[in-house]
């Protein structure tokens, strides 16, 4: 059976009407954590009314199957955990998804530092045996461009870049 492709119209060719909309939304969400940005962009791009679309986001909320903080948790935890990504990358990501800044901010403020240093140590560590340098000035600024580029503020670079100096 060739796999379905879903777009903005439905099997006649019909724009998806609201039930449609809440039925692949529903179904989308109880599979997976999504956030209220992703299931707007959605229904914009299937060309749902704005009213309809509030409804269905009064739906997807009230019944928990969309949760802002609850997808910025998990989110926050699989970028630590799997993609090494330091504070600032994983801001910019929740920003692209339009989450709220004061969720963003309340689920960021409970990660301790260290949480981030203990993610950046062995990644640095790993990439100072990888990367060639003339001398210790040019090593350490490659380094810090890594580090930056993953998201992690000068303190936390600097932090454990001065560990190795020592």
């Amino acid at each position: 059976m060739p796999f379905k492709k879903y777009n903005s119209k439905g099997s006649a060719g019909k724009p998806m009407t609201e039930e449609q909309a809440l039925a692949r939304l529903t179904a989308l969400c109880a599979s997976a954590e999504h956030c209220t940005g992703e299931m707007i962009d959605k229904m914009t791009k299937w060309e749902i009314p704005e009213e309809a679309q509030a409804r269905i986001m009064e739906h997807l909320v009230s019944n928990k199957y969309v949760d802002d903080e609850r997808y910025c948790r998990a989110f926050v935890h699989d970028k630590m955990e799997y993609n090494h990504w330091g504070r600032r990358k994983i801001e910019q990501a929740l920003y692209v998804k339009h989450v709220d800044k004061a969720i963003q901010t309340k689920v960021l403020d409970e990660i301790p530092d260290s949480d981030f240093i203990d993610i950046l140590r062995p990644l640095l560590d790993q990439k100072r045996r990888q990367t060639r340098a003339d001398n210790d000035y040019e090593m350490n600024i490659k380094l810090m461009c890594f580090a930056a580029s993953r998201g992690f503020t000068i303190d936390q670079i600097r932090q454990c870049i001065e560990e190795v100096d020592c």
